[in-house]
């Protein structure tokens, strides 16, 4: 499949590294063409790679069905307002985390998320998954924590873009969870606001997982 990734940093490296992995083609998107070109390069370095990599300028045309906004709150709403029609029918997926200033709670109000604002943004057939909200950048470049795959857990009230959305998860190798509707991305959100905080407590931070065993 190929898939757009709208944003730079280190989630947009460690959902570019599974993404690839799992042959699809990423084309990297960013305001600053100089960073996303760097990226591309070292995503086409890593070696692990089945896919193929490139860029595209930024508020140009998206012609991929699937559309990762790897950038924080309010940046996901705000680029969805920016491309406006040129996302419609897409399958986008949040990854963000409203942390408010000081990073001990969440910024939005209890009965939304950045998932669900980012959805209120989005044009007419758009239709919006959140994903990867709990995973940490450095372990998605792994794919694994402690031998064992990393849970992505999916929610999104459209059953078919959950289930393409999931399709490139397992291709990467990782497991996804369908945990609901959209609104249950309240719940992810504030359980990676828990995980950030005890980060500080572990001893190789910024490198555990969430997992369901059983």
């Amino acid at each position: 499949m190929n898939v757009t990734i709208i944003g730079t940093g280190n989630m947009a490296r460690g959902i570019a590294t599974r993404l690839l992995a799992g042959g699809n083609k990423v084309t990297l998107v960013g305001r600053n063409p100089e960073k996303a070109g760097e990226l591309a390069v070292a995503l086409r370095k890593n070696g692990k790679s089945d896919g193929t990599v490139n860029t595209a300028a930024y508020g140009s045309a998206i012609h991929d069905e699937v559309v990762v906004l790897a950038v924080p709150f309010p940046a996901d709403a705000s680029i969805v307002k920016e491309y406006g029609d040129k996302l419609s029918g897409k399958i986008l997926v949040d990854i963000a985390t409203p942390f408010n200033a000081t990073y001990d709670d969440l910024s939005t109000p209890p009965d939304t998320s950045a998932a669900e604002e980012t959805a209120k943004a989005a044009p007419a057939g758009a239709k919006v998954v959140k994903a990867f909200t709990t995973n940490l950048s450095r372990t998605l470049e792994a794919g694994q924590v402690a031998g064992h795959p990393l849970d992505v857990f999916v929610a999104g009230d459209d059953a078919q873009a959950k289930s393409e959305v999931s399709d490139l998860i397992k291709a990467g190798g990782l497991r996804p969870l369908d945990v609901g509707p959209l609104r249950h991305a309240r719940q992810l959100e504030g359980l990676h606001l828990l995980n950030a905080g005890v980060q500080s407590q572990l001893d190789t931070p910024w490198m555990n997982a969430i997992k369901f065993l059983s």
